[in-house]
């Protein structure tokens, strides 16, 4: 019995001896490890900081493409071949303008803690706009890749407006009261928004939380209905409607529409503000509805007029980019289809026959695809969003809850509704305003004389110099086959 004693003793020491020693080494490894693992979090925070970044900036590359040369071109496009130079150097002239006035004070107004309805200005002259990130709104990117980003939005809204007053206000005008309209409409609106603490933030503590994920209020239902304030408060074009105004060249309109088609994913999943699967969820609804926005109108005009004309093809491909923009971070893609095809028919309605009935004249149908699109997309959106992809709306203790009327939540529909009502009276009444008062220090409206010959040559001093080639071919050919010339022949010289 005391053999087995005397080996139980021994076992005993050594296992105690062995734990001792490997506890002791695994103190000793203990600050190793965790150095270790502090180094791969931060690793991988900085590859994700790294990714987040460059789809930002590749956003906002793409925004900005979406105006020049997209807009630019699918405006010029469809204006009369005298005022071509006139209207793509108004979207040109904005990217200027807006940057400067967004760098001096609109950023801060916009995105500022500080009341409801307007930014303070502790960002005035982007002062504390730097490249650590701004953890309220974007924390994975620096501060100005943020600010960046949103200037770009700030600059296609009021360049969407000019295709409403296209042919007829002065650059000098159109210039003042853009600056105007920023100021006193579009900066406070994209607070009262996307702000921390904006009146329909639905993220960052609004009292109604309205649901835009990319601009539906902010940028389409504002620009179209100050556009159709700018259209009837300045009046027809000289000869509109009895004389024929169509697109001088539709091919640098088609141009300009996949331009905005492909700028729009920037645009919808750039507004994800990460590389994340939210963004690729936009992309895909972006990219849905404006196939669907294009059938849909497509297939309404085909039936009215028995013919699909290219125009309504890029019209309701707009008209569905237009109607995703709000939902786009919120809704399936099945959604986005039933969106952007709804969109498509109630923008070429409000196009082919609203319009014709009420006789306005809004020169490129900014309010007809962007201000109808916008507030269609806008309710639609409180009908099919759904936690499933955005659980944005949560409860106290932090658990998702029911985001639009396929979730259950009925009342964001009321929400909507209210955003849309907000957005379109502060539009409303604000350009009127802003309307008059350039009109009376330095008038809106160029001369009859200027108008007819067009702007190109009376605003710019310069005009579109296309030869035209086509018709010389098409008479050669039928001189040639009228009147044949008869071979000649072939005489051999001395010199030859």
């Amino acid at each position: 019995m005391k053999r087995p004693r005397k080996a139980s003793l021994i076992f005993l020491a050594f296992v105690t001896i062995g734990s001792t020693s490997l506890t002791a080494v695994g103190q000793q490894a203990d600050p190793e490890i965790a150095r270790r693992l502090a180094q791969v979090e931060a690793a991988a925070s900085t590859a994700q900081s790294g990714a987040d970044n460059a789809w930002m900036l590749v956003s906002a590359a793409l925004v900005l493409m979406m105006t020049g040369p997209g807009l630019a071109l699918f405006y010029g496009g469809l204006v009369r071949k005298k005022n071509v130079l006139a209207t793509m150097a108004q979207s040109f002239a904005l990217m200027a303008v807006v940057t400067v006035l967004w760098g001096f004070y609109g950023y801060s107004i916009a995105f500022s803690e500080g009341t409801p309805v307007f930014g303070n200005f502790s960002h005035l002259f982007l002062r504390g706009v730097g490249l650590a990130p701004n953890s309220d709104y974007a924390p994975t990117i620096p501060h100005q890749t943020f600010m960046l980003f949103q200037l770009m939005f700030a600059i296609i809204t009021p360049a969407l407006i000019t295709g409403a007053f296209a042919e007829r206000m002065k650059f000098s005008a159109m210039l003042a009261f853009t600056c105007l309209w920023v100021t006193v409409i579009y900066f406070p609106l994209a607070h009262i928004v996307w702000g921390k603490g904006g009146f329909l933030n639905a993220a960052l503590g609004g009292r109604i939380p309205a649901l835009d994920f990319a601009g539906g209020t902010v940028v389409h239902i504002a620009s179209g209905f100050s556009a159709l304030i700018c259209s009837l408060y300045m009046g027809k074009r000289i000869g509109y409607p009895e004389a024929p105004m169509p697109p001088h060249n539709l091919v640098l309109s088609i141009i300009g529409a996949c331009m905005l088609w492909v700028g729009w994913f920037g645009f919808n999943a750039g507004s994800a503000l990460s590389a994340g699967a939210l963004a690729t969820s936009a992309f895909v609804a972006t990219h849905f509805a404006a196939a669907s926005g294009t059938l849909g109108w497509m297939a309404a005009e085909w039936v009215r007029t028995g013919k699909p004309t290219v125009l309504g093809m890029i019209s309701g491909a707009v008209a569905g980019l237009v109607g995703i923009t709000p939902a786009s971070g919120f809704v399936t893609p099945m959604a986005a289809l039933i969106i952007g095809f709804v969109v498509g028919l109630g923008c070429f309605l409000m196009v082919s026959l609203a319009k014709e009935r009420f006789g306005y004249d809004d020169s490129l149908d900014v309010f007809g695809v962007h201000g109808t699109g916008g507030t269609i997309g806008a309710i639609l959106t409180g009908v099919f969003a759904t936690r499933a992809i955005n659980p944005i709306l949560k409860n106290a203790a932090g658990d998702p809850l029911p985001v639009g009327l396929v979730d259950g939540n009925h009342v964001q529909i009321l929400n909507q509704v209210i955003g849309v009502g907000i957005t379109i009276g502060l539009a409303v009444v604000g350009s009127f305003v802003l309307l008059k008062i350039v009109d009376v220090v330095i008038g809106l409206r160029v001369s009859e004389a200027h108008e007819i010959q067009g702007l190109d040559l009376s605003e710019h001093g310069s005009e579109v110099m296309i030869p035209e080639l086509e018709p010389l071919a098409e008479a050669a050919i039928f001189e040639q086959l009228t009147h044949p010339t008869p071979s000649q022949p072939t005489v051999l010289t001395a010199e030859a």
